[in-house]
């Protein structure tokens, strides 16, 4: 893979993570990384999902691939606030 490969994957990746975080409600306790990492893992399992089902490659914007990607990210997003932010909140509560 290229640089202009793995920075495209990066820029990508935010922009998924950040959909991610946007679609669901409330504020998430996970920081700029995890939210990067996230959304590089959901936008190939996208992807990958799509290819499956033979709609990654349409004509124009690929909603449907799009659409995988933030729920993927969404998901992966509400797991690592639900783990990381547990921690924090027990941790209050006491």
């Amino acid at each position: 893979m290229e640089i202009s490969g793995i920075f495209t994957a990066l820029v990508i990746g935010l922009i998924i993570g950040a959909l991610g975080r946007l679609v669901l409600p409330g504020r998430q306790q996970i920081g700029f990384w995890l939210t990067l990492l996230i959304g590089v893992v959901a936008a190939l399992l996208g992807t990958f999902v799509a290819a499956i089902f033979g709609v990654a490659k349409t004509a124009g914007i690929d909603w449907i691939e799009l659409g995988l990607q933030v729920a993927f990210a969404a998901g992966g997003v509400a797991i690592a606030d639900g783990v990381r932010g547990g921690r924090d909140r027990r941790a209050i509560d006491r």
